[in-house]
C-alpha cells in the first residue's frame, strides 16, 4: 500500500481537536493535554490548513463546531481509538514470542472458543492472542486477523474458507417453564411465547414448515439481536427458542435449560474457518486451524 504523506494528519493535532471539540474550549481542552491554550490553538489552525476548512467557529469566549467541524469528529474519534488499539494490541505482544488475532461471531467466541482456547495455550506456551468479535466479513488488508471464524456460505474475498461444522438447532426452554407445558409434537409449540434472533427471523416458520405446518403465528414473538440475548431471555422464562446446541452446553449440562421436543433442524449454513491468503502458510495459523477441527470432532 502506498500512502501520500502530505494527506496524513498529525495525530496530536487530531488530539487537541477531539479534545477542544468535546470540551467546547481550547482553554479546557488545553488543561486536559497538558499544553498552553496557544499550543492547542495552533495545532487546530494546522489541521484546519491541512483540511482547507474551518473546524470551529469563534463564538465569544466559546468554540463551537462549524458543519465540517461537526462531520469531522465522529472519523477523527474512531482514528484515534483504532490507533489507541493498534498500540495497546503492540503492547500486550511485545514480550510475546508469538500472538495470534482471531476474528470471531460474538456468542460463538463467548461460549464455545473462550472456554476451550487455554487447551490450545497450554500447547502453544507463550502465544498472547487477541480475540476480536466480528458478526460479518471483512477485509482482512484493513483488519489484521490471522484467522476468522465464518458462518454462512464458504466465500470470503481473499480468504480461504475451510469447513468447521453444520448447526444444528432444537427448541429449548427453561427448566421452569418446560415440565409446567409439557410438548409432545410440534404442533404444541403453535401460539406459545416464541424468541426471535432478529438476523435470522424464518428460524421458527422454516422448523414449523419441516415438521409439515403452516408457519403462519411462527413470526409472532420477541426479537433479539444476538444469541447470547436469547439465551438468557429463555433461562428468565420470556418463551421457547431454537438454539444451536454448542452455544447452551452449559444449560443443557446444568439442567436450567431443556430440549422440549427432539426434533432438531440442521440449518442451510455451516461453520468455517477462514484464513487470509498472505498467512496460509504461517506455521501456528496451521495448527490454530487443525486444533479448531479437532474441537469439533471431539465434541460430536
Amino acid at each position: 500500500m502506498t500512502l501520500n504523506r502530505r494527506l496524513i494528519p498529525d495525530l496530536v493535532a487530531i488530539q487537541a481537536f477531539e479534545c477542544a471539540a468535546r470540551h467546547a474550549s481550547f482553554t479546557r481542552a488545553a488543561g486536559e493535554l497538558n499544553l498552553t491554550q496557544s499550543a492547542v490553538s495552533r495545532q487546530v489552525k494546522d489541521l484546519e490548513n491541512h483540511l482547507g476548512t474551518l473546524l470551529f467557529e469563534r463564538i465569544r469566549q466559546r468554540v463551537v463546531l462549524s458543519e465540517d467541524g461537526q462531520r469531522f469528529l465522529p472519523e477523527a474519534r474512531k482514528l484515534l481509538q483504532q490507533t489507541e488499539e493498534t498500540m495497546l494490541r503492540a503492547m500486550s505482544s511485545a514480550e510475546a514470542r508469538v500472538s495470534l488475532s482471531i476474528a470471531t461471531l460474538p456468542t460463538f467466541g463467548s461460549r464455545w472458543l473462550s472456554p476451550r482456547l487455554p487447551d490450545f495455550l497450554s500447547q502453544h506456551p507463550g502465544t498472547i492472542l487477541n480475540v476480536g468479535s466480528r458478526s460479518a466479513p471483512f477485509d482482512f488488508e484493513e483488519e489484521n486477523f490471522d484467522l476468522a471464524i465464518h458462518y454462512g456460505q464458504p466465500v470470503w474475498a481473499r480468504g480461504t474458507c475451510t469447513y468447521l461444522c453444520s448447526e444444528s438447532i432444537v427448541p429449548v426452554a427453561s427448566a421452569a417453564l418446560s415440565p409446567s407445558a409439557e410438548k409432545k409434537v410440534p404442533a404444541d409449540l403453535l401460539g406459545e411465547s416464541l424468541l426471535h434472533l432478529a438476523t435470522r427471523p424464518k428460524l421458527w416458520s422454516q422448523w414449523f414448515e419441516r415438521a409439515g405446518l403452516a408457519a403462519e403465528l411462527a413470526y409472532r414473538g420477541h426479537r433479539f439481536d444476538q444469541f447470547s440475548m436469547i439465551i438468557e431471555a429463555v433461562i428468565g422464562g420470556m418463551g421457547y427458542a431454537l438454539l444451536p446446541r454448542y452455544l447452551i452446553e452449559r444449560e443443557l449440562m446444568s439442567g436450567e435449560l431443556a430440549v422440549i421436543l427432539d426434533v432438531p433442524m440442521t440449518t442451510e449454513n455451516s461453520y468455517y474457518v477462514v484464513v487470509p491468503e498472505s498467512k496460509k502458510t504461517n506455521p501456528l495459523v496451521q495448527d490454530l486451524t487443525a486444533w479448531l477441527l479437532g474441537q469439533v470432532t471431539n465434541a460430536m
